[in-house]
């Protein structure tokens, strides 16, 4: 039998998702069911577009559903602090400013876990290049990290753990 990997998330998110997955299973399957009784009243199913529409919408609706159980199934929630990082190292939760030692500008990024990852809103996950580089180190630290565009280099200039 294969082991299901773990997805790591902080509380927030499991509880989060659990609030999705209640409302898809009640409100939305709901509105998905009345979608499918409507469109049958339309007549014959072989040609009604209505129908094909809200059967494929409900699985489309189940494919979510099994999405989201299966993060909850495999959910470890994580804390914010690890112990086994030294006080003041990086670790899941951090906020940690760093510099590009190529480049010379300084960015701000939180550590989260897999499934809270956003780049875009500087949410690295801990499982990418960048958050293993980052783990466990102090400010001050330089570190190396391997990306698809070769090696970059950062200087660690602050580390927040809540």
């Amino acid at each position: 039998m294969a082991t299901e990997s773990k997805f790591k998330m902080s509380q927030e998110r499991y509880d989060a998702l659990k609030a999705e997955l209640q409302y898809l299973e009640t409100d939305k399957a709901k509105e998905v069911s009345e979608q499918i009784k409507e469109a049958r009243s339309f007549g014959d199913l072989s040609e009604n577009s209505e129908y094909d529409e809200a059967k494929t919408e409900q699985g489309k609706l189940y494919s979510k559903i099994a999405e989201i159980q299966n993060l909850i199934d495999n959910a470890e929630i994580v804390e914010r602090m690890d112990s086994d990082v030294g006080k003041g190292g990086v670790t899941l939760g951090s906020v940690v400013k760093v510099r590009d030692l190529d480049e010379g500008y300084e960015e701000e990024y939180t550590i989260v876990g897999s499934q809270e990852a956003n780049p875009m809103e500087y949410r690295v996950s801990d499982d990418s290049p960048f958050g293993r580089g980052l783990y466990g180190h102090v400010a001050g630290d330089k570190i190396d990290v391997e990306a698809p565009a070769g090696t970059l280099h950062f200087e660690i200039i602050s580390v927040e753990n809540g």
